[in-house]
């Protein structure tokens, strides 16, 4: 049977029972409109982090210019930072369950506003010198940045699974990736121009100006709950009853799904991270392009495209093509992977290269989507959603961290040669963990 909610004289008609899982849900137009204000805001806040995120990746040959470090210091850089995102993702996912994910997204975006800032003002302390401690003083600051980046994602997810029902969260899912590769695509579009006619250091202050101009925003715009904006709950849990922590984190650490995507986010870590990382630094020396070079920025840009395109298609394969199973969408990510990290090991040329960064972009897009982004919500229900965010996400970071100093070592150690062929074992064991629990549901688990 359907369950009939009046709101406003309108009507929500929502599926309970299985033999009509599949009728959707119809929201008043209200409802709708309340809910897109909010993740309009929410995604956008999240997409000017994701600047004051990305924008070190940039960065990453410009230091080397102009302190004279080789890739093992810049990773030491790199390493801790995204160590620390892991670490605190996963302790700070049941803070955000407990406090609510608009409190932790202002959280993270004024952390992400104070740190950026720092990080470019460093330049300016000619008392750090520009040896170990300036570089010491870079890796503490990105380190914070990391810390308060690890509340958006769980902000996200947390405030997300409370408004959509888990039949709409695949799609809506994909949309909110598309956002959030909006932030990277401005970045890698404006930061260019801005290493061109400023100093290096706008390439943290700019996103800082942005994010806190978000941040503002979030404050004005969002709500954790439909019901806090007057609109009944959706789904069959309402977002105010409240749940132990000791309950959160025994549901989330004892399943065996859930701790397989775990295991298969520390693999997409190290793939995302040592691609994403590291690929504007190969592209200016092994294939001699100009960050400002229009072949660059034109390739940037569909790099980014392609990231979008993988949210959406991830998204629509999971909710219409997989019924809500997020697994076999995953299984496809990696194997594209697979199949675009040994075209990049072989460089038969340019273009091949391209390609494969661009269909690369676009398969670690659609295994993000569905585990950290989707999955998450699955799995852990709106009272544990953060919790089990933070798990996915943290653990991707946590294998992130190893493409830092691990991968600058290798680079410095054996070129370029060894960087695509690093990657591939990774992506090889997210597949064979997708291909286990190929069945996998939240009512299965």
């Amino acid at each position: 049977m359907s369950e009939a909610t009046l709101v406003d004289g309108n009507r929500i008609h929502s599926s309970s029972s299985p033999a009509v899982a599949e009728a959707k849900t119809i929201y008043p137009r209200a409802f709708r409109h309340r809910r897109a204000l909010n993740w309009v805001v929410l995604g956008f806040t999240y997409s000017a982090m994701y600047m004051g995120r990305y924008n070190l990746s940039l960065a990453n040959p410009i230091l080397s210019k102009a302190f004279g470090w080789d890739k093992t210091q810049i990773g030491s850089i790199i390493s801790p930072a995204l160590l620390a995102y892991g670490v605190f993702a996963m302790l700070n996912g049941p803070i955000s369950d407990r406090i609510g994910g608009r409190k932790s997204m202002i959280i993270g975006a004024v952390g992400t506003v104070v740190c950026n800032f720092l990080f470019g003002l460093g330049a300016y302390l000619g008392f750090l010198g520009k040896g170990s401690f300036l570089l010491g003083y870079f890796t503490t600051i990105w380190m914070m940045n990391s810390y308060f980046q690890s509340f958006g994602a769980l902000s996200l997810i947390k405030v997300n699974s409370a408004w959509f029902d888990i039949t709409e969260r695949g799609v809506f899912s994909a949309i909110f990736g598309s956002m959030i590769q909006m932030g990277r695509t401005l970045i890698f579009l404006v930061g260019p121009l801005l290493v061109l006619f400023l100093p290096w250091q706008w390439l943290f202050f700019v996103p800082s100006m942005i994010v806190a101009v978000m941040a503002g925003l979030t404050y004005l715009s969002v709500q954790d709950s439909p019901e806090k904006c007057g609109f009944p709950s959706v789904g069959k849990t309402k977002q105010s009853e409240k749940v132990s922590v000791h309950a959160i984190i025994r549901k989330v650490f004892t399943n065996p799904v859930t701790l397989s995507i775990a295991m298969a986010e520390f693999c997409t870590g190290f793939v995302r991270h040592g691609f994403e990382q590291w690929f504007p630094r190969y592209m200016v020396e092994v294939q001699k392009l100009p960050l400002s070079s229009t072949v660059f920025q034109r390739n940037a840009m569909a790099i980014v495209v392609a990231g979008i395109a993988g949210a959406v298609f991830a998204g629509t394969l999971s909710d219409w093509v997989f019924r809500g199973r997020r697994t076999p969408v995953a299984f496809i990510g990696y194997l594209l992977q697979i199949l675009c990290l040994f075209t990049v090991w072989k460089a038969p040329g340019l273009n091949w290269v391209i390609v494969a960064f661009i269909v690369n972009s676009c398969a670690i897009s659609m295994v993000q989507s569905m585990l950290s982004g989707t999955a998450s919500m699955d799995f852990g229900g709106k009272e544990a959603a953060a919790t089990a965010a933070g798990l996915f996400d943290g653990m991707q970071y946590i294998g992130g961290s190893f493409v830092g100093i691990g991968m600058g070592w290798l680079l410095d150690h054996s070129g370029w040669s060894a960087w695509g062929p690093s990657m591939i074992g990774f992506s090889a064991v997210g597949l064979i963990l997708m291909l286990v629990f190929w069945n996998a549901k939240p009512e299965s688990a």
